[in-house]
């Protein structure tokens, strides 16, 4: 299929040409420090904030649910990345920098398609994963996306639509997919937190556990929560 480009009049082009025109008055160091920011330092950062997510979820009721939440940020990049596969085979669209002379290209030799961004559609999909389980976390998670869609595009590599299709494709993944994650890993993060590796899912001293709610619903609740509920039923029964 033909590129999305076209010659002529485009938005698409004139927002490249205004975001890229930023690189070719910056100074070096700020396009080499850009160069690493767009292409790992983004990305490094959100597996860092998914770290701390994991380790503060470890330590709320509701251990598992929580943590469950959190494994679907990573799961859905990957689904997500996978999804682009066939995307980006079937509209063959070039990078700007080989239909548009003149371009500050921070990473040349790329030779793969440009629509839809990987980056783009990886840091949305973990973004979007981390607000469905952590709304703080995954507020910074979203701005991370954003600045990453804007640095691909300031790279020279990427058309601001690439961007927009990446944030969409991620965006969808994430949300569609979720209810259905959740009904297959809070069970597993259940587990895992009643075995010899429940570290992963609770905090020492915090011990993961499934029940059922007064209504049958399943729930999920620490250990500790659950004993003190005991001793207030035994006091009450005492009375």
């Amino acid at each position: 299929m033909a590129g999305l480009a076209f010659e002529g009049p485009n938005p698409d082009v004139d927002v490249l040409d205004g975001i890229n025109g930023l690189a070719k008055d910056a100074p070096q160091w700020v396009n080499k420090a850009m160069e690493y920011i767009g292409e790992y330092g983004l990305i490094a950062g959100l597996a860092v904030l998914c770290l701390i997510a994991w380790w503060s979820a470890r330590r709320r009721p509701g251990a598992a649910a929580a943590v469950a939440g959190l494994v679907w940020a990573p799961l859905a990049a990957g689904i997500a990345l996978l999804a682009n596969i066939p995307i980006r085979s079937f509209v063959e669209r070039p990078r700007p920098f080989k239909d548009h002379a003149g371009l500050e290209v921070l990473i040349p030799g790329k030779s793969d398609f440009s629509f839809v961004s990987d980056h783009a559609t990886l840091t949305m999909a973990v973004g979007v994963g981390l607000f469905i389980a952590h709304r703080k976390f995954g507020l910074i998670g979203i701005l991370l996306a954003l600045a990453e869609g804007f640095c691909r595009v300031y790279m020279g590599v990427h058309y601001p639509t690439d961007v927009v299709g990446g944030f969409a494709l991620g965006t969808a993944v994430a949300l569609l997919l979720a209810p259905l994650a959740q009904a297959l890993l809070v069970p597993l993060t259940t587990a895992i937190g009643r075995s010899k590796l429940s570290w992963l899912v609770c905090a020492p001293g915090v011990e993961a556990a499934a029940g059922q709610d007064a209504d049958g619903s399943r729930v999920v609740a620490t250990g500790s929560a659950m004993r003190r509920g005991q001793k207030e039923r035994d006091k009450d029964l005492a009375a």
